[in-house]
Parts: C-alpha cells; structure tokens; sequence
C-alpha cells in the first residue's frame, strides 16, 4: 500500500478522503486543512489525523493529493515534487498556463508520476463508449448547472466546461487550429455562460457550451463521425450508439434493423442501434486507483500533467477570445 496524505478537506476533498479509506492500493497517513473548523470537523467524522501544516503531509506521504483550490495547487505541487513525491492534482491542473509549464518541468526533475484530476475520463459511460470512437468529425457538448455560489470566484470555463475541453481533446487528438468563443457574466465577476467553437487540423468541430446559471442539471456530450453517431450522458452515466453497416446482401440484414436504401445503385445501409452496458464504478475511487497501478507497475498515469496542461492552455485561450482574462 502506498502512503497517501491530502491537502485540502473542503467538500471534494473529503469525498477524496472517504474513497482513499475505501481503496486497498493506499494508506492514508493524514489531511491538512488551514480551516480550523473544518479540520475539526474531518477528523472527528473520518477519524483521521490531522497534520500541522502542508510540509507535514509531505513528509510522511509517497503520494500527496491535492484537493486544495485552484489558486495554491501550483505552490503545493511544486513543494511536493521538490521533495521527490507523486502527486494527484485537481483540476484544473494550477492557476495559470506559465504555473502549469513551470510544474511541467518539476515533475521531469523529480522523475514521479503526476495525474491530474480530469474525473469525466472515469464516467462509466464515457468508458463504455470510448471502443467506439473512430476519428469523430463533429462534437457537440452541454453542460449545464443549477446556481451554486460555490466556485463563482473563477469563469465557468474553468469551473464546468475545462472537463469537456479535456474529453474533446482525448478523442479528437489532433492539433487546435481555430478558436471561436462568446461568454456573458449574469450572476457573477467572471462570465456564467459560455460558447466555444473548436476547429482542428483534420477537419473536426466541437461546439462547446458551459452554464451554471441554468434551470436544470445537464452534463451530455454528441459525437459524430463517419457512419456513427455516440451519445453521451456524463449525469445519468447512459451511452447510446448509432451505427450504420454496409448491407452486401438484404436476406442477411438484422431483421429488427432499419435499412436505408441509398439509391442509383449504391446500394444499401442498415442502422444499428447499441447501448454499450455500464459499468456502475465510482470514478474518483478509480481515478486515484490507476495513479496508484502507474506508480506500481511504472505506467503512464491515464490523465497526466500534459493532458492537464493542455486542456488549462485551451481553456485560457477560450477566455482570451471572449476578452476576459483571470488576472486583469
């Protein structure tokens, strides 16, 4: 078992705490939390020690999580790989692009495994329907949220849509070769609705949109490619495919399918529809867990520090588009 410490024990944080208890790949050796009460309050409910200060955590940790806000991950990051630790970080990665370029370079010195906390890569449903990507042409991805005064100090490209930024850029894989983007501040300092239009080199388009000041909760992603068409949906964890099939010959065509004759001698298609099973997982659990199998087997974490970069510089480059930027 590895000896895992956590930084930050806020709401998220302790949802980490209570999956590393669950988890027989780590050892929690203890939390910090500069909030008294809430430290107070975590210790007595998990019954776990609660450490002085960050460079504690360090110390009696080979896997430090951070779950602390956005702002210090760069500083409690940097501390922890100078001292030669894994590290898990949430996303988004640090504060900054530069911070993250800089964090880049650290984890090359220090030669450990560093993953980054883009959860949506762990959903079930994403899971169940990654067999089926194949170059997809047209993306189209909701994710809407209910108020919440809860992370309105940072742009709701940060706060929502950087977990749909990091899934467009796993499946499409290709370089970004235009930016388009549009966002409005309703509720908040900082913009709580937002658009973008990502056009890459092999011919993709995603169309990305981001609220937090919806009426409802929605978290569905559309993806479109040649013959096929995957569904999405990140909330109610449910993946549909729609797939369309040559037909060489009509007597041997799915009786139950729809075919589609497509004419002047083309001959004809039929639809397939598919809906792959989910597996029900807790994603948080298994995001920690397979830092853990990286460490031990000396495998490439599924989301690294790259990834992390990556979908934070896009993210920027988005909020630059709109004319707004987090540090003015």
């Amino acid at each position: 078992m590895l000896k895992i410490g956590v930084l930050g024990a806020g709401h998220l944080g302790k949802i980490h705490i209570k999956c590393i208890q669950e988890s027989e790949a780590y050892k929690l050796v203890g939390f910090y939390d500069p909030d008294e009460a809430t430290a107070k309050i975590v210790e007595q409910e998990f019954g776990i020690r609660r450490l002085s200060d960050v460079e504690s955590v360090i110390a009696e940790s080979q896997v430090v999580d951070i779950v602390t806000p956005t702002i210090s991950h760069f500083d409690c990051a940097a501390l922890a790989l100078k001292s030669f630790r894994h590290i898990f970080i949430e996303k988004p990665i640090v504060n900054t692009p530069e911070e993250a370029r800089k964090l880049i370079d650290l984890a090359k010195e220090a030669n450990v495994k560093v993953q980054v906390g883009h959860v949506e890569r762990f959903n079930p449903a994403f899971l169940a329907a990654k067999p089926y990507f194949k170059q997809p042409l047209f993306i189209e991805t909701h994710r809407l949220a209910q108020f919440n005064p809860r992370g309105t100090d940072v742009p709701v490209i940060l706060d929502l849509m950087i977990h749909d930024i990091d899934i467009v850029l796993c499946v499409v894989n290709s370089n970004i070769r235009k930016i388009s983007a549009s966002g409005v501040a309703v509720v908040s300092d900082t913009p709580d609705i937002a658009n973008a239009r990502l056009e890459f080199d092999n011919g993709c388009v995603a169309n990305l949109t981001a609220s937090r000041i919806s009426m409802k909760n929605m978290r569905k992603s559309r993806f479109f490619q040649q013959d096929a068409y995957i569904s999405v949906d990140f909330l109610k964890k449910q993946a549909e495919i729609l797939r369309m099939e040559n037909v060489d010959d009509p007597e041997k065509a799915d009786p139950l399918a729809m075919i589609i004759d497509l004419g002047k001698g083309k001959g004809s298609k039929q639809i397939i529809f598919e809906k792959p099973a989910v597996q029900p997982i807790n994603a948080i659990k298994a995001e920690l867990e397979s830092l853990a199998f990286s460490i031990t087997k000396n495998t490439k974490p599924p989301v690294t520090i790259n990834d992390g970069y990556e979908a934070l510089n896009v993210a920027y480059k988005i909020m630059e588009k709109m004319n707004y930027s987090v540090n003015p």
